[in-house]
């Protein structure tokens, strides 16, 4: 009991303390500030309209749309491709399991920051000019102004100095989801790996002796075994992918850490800023982890 008192009154005195200082500087205090409007435009949004006449709040959203877009497909990317290298690692095939292990110790030992500078740079400066595009599919374009997909209704057309139509991503929105995704990638193959080396070779005897073959035998027996042990620590790549996001900031692109800035700066009103960013992002890793533990507890261990 005298450790929570000491806590609540620690708590209680910093509370105080910091109303006294807001009060004392004149700085404004509380979420009103949400409802006035932002002034400032917002370079890429999902789904939603935004303009300068916008609200703080509604700025806000669009940032925290643009941090979960990149979040999920990020995750969706990782896990393919580091399911994918985690088995080559196992390959038998020299070559296909060296340069599967170069790859896993390159991402996991570079920092993240320096890896989201590199592919910003290669899109940005190595990438052609909308003019020179390369198309490396029907209807894709890739240039320095970023990637163009066609959709069912329209296709990309080049006009002026940028093309029209179909669907555009930015390079920061590129840069951000492949820098993302190929480092989370590593972390996910060495946990696969484990994963698999985890089952019994009995397991593998066993299957090959009633006819399946070796790719039967990893998809229909050792896999779902493996799962496991894969999808506890899964969750942990997942929850760090997530909060790793906030590095957009660094290169441009409109996530909620960086539109959160643009109000703190603006307002003058830093604590519920980051009060904001902070319960945000424990409200995603609560859920990420609540239906990961949910699927852990259903699916695989059903």
């Amino acid at each position: 009991m005298a450790a929570v008192a000491a806590v609540l009154f620690a708590i209680g005195y910093l509370v105080s303390n910091t109303l006294s200082n807001l009060e004392a500087r004149r700085i404004a205090s509380g979420f009103g500030f949400l409802g006035r409007e932002a002034g400032f435009e917002i370079g890429e949004s999902f789904f939603m309209r935004y303009g300068a006449a916008d609200s703080y709040l509604r700025a806000l959203v669009v940032g925290l749309v643009n941090t979960l877009m990149v979040a999920a497909i990020g995750i969706v990317l990782a896990t393919g491709l580091g399911t994918a290298i985690g088995l080559f690692r196992l390959s038998g095939n020299f070559l296909l399991r060296t340069l599967s292990t170069a790859y896993v110790e390159f991402v996991r030992n570079v920092p993240l920051l320096v890896q989201l500078f590199f592919w910003y740079a290669v899109i940005t400066e190595v990438l052609p000019q909308a003019r020179e595009a390369l198309e490396p599919l029907p209807g894709v374009f890739l240039s320095n102004r970023g990637i163009f997909f066609p959709t069912f209704s329209s296709v990309p057309v080049l006009q002026g100095f940028n093309f029209s139509g179909g669907v555009a991503i930015s390079p920061e929105f590129a840069a951000l989801l492949l820098g993302l995704a190929t480092y989370t990638a590593g972390f996910i193959a060495e946990i696969v790996r484990a994963g698999v080396l985890s089952i019994r070779r009995g397991q593998w005897e066993a299957a090959q002796a009633v006819g399946l073959t070796r790719p039967q035998t990893l998809r229909h027996v050792v896999l779902p075994q493996a799962l496991r042990v894969v999808v506890p620590p899964m969750t942990s790549q997942y929850l760090d992918l997530t909060k790793n996001s906030s590095l957009a900031v660094a290169i441009g692109y409109p996530d909620l850490v960086s539109i959160a800035n643009t109000a703190i700066n603006q307002t003058g009103q830093a604590i519920e800023g980051i009060a904001i960013i902070m319960a945000v992002y424990l409200t995603i890793s609560l859920s990420i982890s609540g239906f990961m533990n949910w699927y852990n507890a259903r699916i695989v261990f059903r």
